[in-house]
């Protein structure tokens, strides 16, 4: 096995990952299933882990994904840390991660975890290597047909990093602090000057030697594969980065023809930086409209996420739209939770503003993204120094001469944002680590459990046989998931049917038209932390609604299976036998 680096260490390349997940696959060949869904343009494969018992057979399963965004690195850092916790469930009989209880542990043993780390392994790694900046992946089908002058960032100067270009420009936006010289502020109109444009570091395409153009992206345009999914997906101009149709892109077609085909995926965990918030849906419209069964359940997770992370939850409509009321288009979790009918977040990692002390004052924004986008003076101050006095300086650096092959004299400097603000120092990512699979493995202990609680066999004379059978939900959420799915014409109901081996005696079913037969849905126990009707003027209970009987009339001897199949509960199935020697209750 290769000499692995410790990923709640550092941050990894494409080839580390692949070397873990190898190594995992190769030590634990009962347990894990490596599997490449796509090979990338650049040649990289969009690795995807799946592990648990009978990994080839369907069970409940969740999905953790990372890194679809380039430059959000530690979301991959978590993804691994939640596939190696699984993985010490099954094999270390002592392991106890994240304090679970030994009923939270077994059922996690129950279920299947998809796990890929990187979603767009060719973006992470030109950020990684400082080569380049890229909002998804570095690549442009719409920018190859277009002759507008664009920038497109690059590494000038060959140190590794693409920082930012400043120009002295009397109509500039920008003006350096005089609290920390160095440092660029937003332009007051109390400010005396010298002011400056700011651009990033690169070069301008299509520069026609006097206009320069605005910045725009992360690679000067470009697919974002968070807008690319077929949810309410719309084309530019209306929605930025969408693609020139849904699932253009070989990464984002990958996963949603998994999701398609795994209908057992009951929760999704989309993680992204920075911020230090859970988004859950609806991602379209109010909040009042979420179906109230479906808030019962995210607000379970939501609990665990405060309690574990303290971030809070959000809608995304109504928090996180960049513009108010203007929902975004193509996003993955909007994919997943309407046409997957998946318990669904995104989250953003890594709560820099509480790092540097900004938090306290989010009550006074109206929504939580307007944080992004205004902040004050005295706040940036703050993230500057926090850089400065405990993440060693990694983001700030000092300006410099530099002679641009396009502008001339210009100054290079400025943030480097990689590692400090949109991720984390690389000593803070075990904390992450820890906080975030705990929450995600208690979001994953959520799922159905259909089991056979009773199998009996009555002899009824003349070589007849009443074969009958109860099916039990025991788990948290229903067979179908979260309410919201029930009604997904995929979302088939449970089904029971009693298979007789032909090769074992001469049983035979005295009604074949009925070896199959639908059970319906099995309700879960579950009622989200609050609870419905458990208030203690007035506790009531559903009835029977996780339970479901079925009855056959069988002749002669052999053996049979009951077998309890769902699209989202998998295979579960009990042998039997009949006759002569099994005429006592089995």
């Amino acid at each position: 096995m290769p000499d692995l680096v410790s990923f709640r260490e550092q941050y990894l390349d494409h080839g580390q990952i692949t070397a873990q997940l190898r190594a995992w696959a190769e030590a634990y060949p009962d347990l894990v299933r490596m599997r490449a869904l796509t090979t990338t343009e650049d040649g990289r494969e969009q690795w995807l882990l799946t592990i648990g018992r009978d990994p080839e057979r369907p069970r409940p399963a969740i999905w953790v994904d990372a890194n679809m965004h380039a430059v959000e690195l530690c979301g991959s850092n978590v993804a691994l840390a939640v596939a190696e916790d699984v993985l010490s469930l099954h094999t270390d009989p002592d392991a106890r991660p994240h304090g679970l209880p030994p009923h939270l542990r077994e059922a996690l043993r129950r279920i299947h975890v998809h796990v890929m780390p990187r979603l767009s392994p060719d973006g992470a790694e030109v950020v990684l290597k400082g080569a380049s900046l890229a909002r998804s992946v570095p690549r442009d089908p719409l920018g190859r047909q277009s002759q507008r002058a664009r920038w497109i960032p690059r590494d000038l100067d060959g140190d590794g990093r693409v920082l930012t270009i400043r120009v002295e420009d009397p109509t500039g936006e920008f003006c350096e602090s005089r609290e920390l010289p160095g440092l660029m502020v937003p332009r007051r109109i109390e400010d005396p000057g010298p002011f400056y444009k700011i651009y990033p570091e690169g070069v301008i395409e299509h520069f026609d030697g006097r206009t320069i153009p605005s910045a725009s992206g992360m690679n000067g345009g470009g697919v974002d594969l968070n807008r690319n999914f077929p949810a309410r997906w719309v084309p530019e101009p209306t929605q930025a980065g969408a693609g020139p149709f849904a699932l253009s892109e070989r990464e984002s077609r990958a996963v949603a023809e998994f999701a398609v085909t795994h209908p057992s995926i009951f929760a999704w965990f989309n993680l992204h930086t920075f911020g230090g918030v859970f988004i859950r849906p609806p991602s379209e419209r109010p909040d009042h409209t979420l179906d109230p069964q479906d808030r019962a359940v995210f607000q379970e997770v939501e609990r665990w996420a405060k309690q574990r992370t303290q971030y809070p939850t959000v809608g995304g409509f109504e928090q996180f739209t960049y513009v108010p009321k203007k929902p975004l288009h193509g996003d993955l979790i909007d994919f997943v939770y309407r046409v997957r009918g998946c318990l669904t977040f995104a989250v953003e990692l890594w709560d820099l503003f509480a790092q540097a002390g900004i938090r306290l004052r989010q009550a006074a924004r109206e929504r939580f993204v307007d944080i992004y986008e205004t902040l004050t003076r005295e706040e940036l101050h703050a993230l500057a120094r926090w850089d400065r006095e405990r993440n060693g300086g990694r983001c700030a650096h000092a300006w410099r001469p530099f002679t641009h092959p396009q502008l001339g004299a210009v100054e290079l400097g400025g943030y480097d944002p990689r590692f400090g603000l949109w991720n984390p120092p690389p000593e803070g990512l075990a904390e992450l680590c820890e906080a975030h699979a705990g929450v995600i493995l208690r979001a994953a202990a959520l799922a159905p459990a259909i089991v056979i609680s009773e199998l009996r066999v009555t002899a009824c004379g003349d070589g007849r046989h009443a074969v009958d059978v109860t099916v039990e939900n025991h788990g948290y959420l229903g067979s179908y998931g979260i309410a919201s799915a029930k009604g997904c014409p995929w979302n088939e109901p449970l089904r029971v049917e009693l298979v007789i081996d032909p090769d074992r005696g001469d049983l035979t079913l005295e009604q074949p038209e009925l070896r199959s037969r639908e059970l319906g849905h099995l309700d879960g126990w579950g009622r989200g932390p609050h609870g419905e009707l458990a208030a203690p003027f007035y506790q009531r209970s559903r009835g029977t609604s996780g339970r479901a009987h079925a009855r056959w009339y069988t002749r002669g001897a052999g053996l049979a299976r009951v077998r309890v199949t769902g699209v989202r509960t998998g295979v579960i199935e009990r042998v039997v036998e009949l006759g002569a020697s099994a005429d006592a209750d089995q």
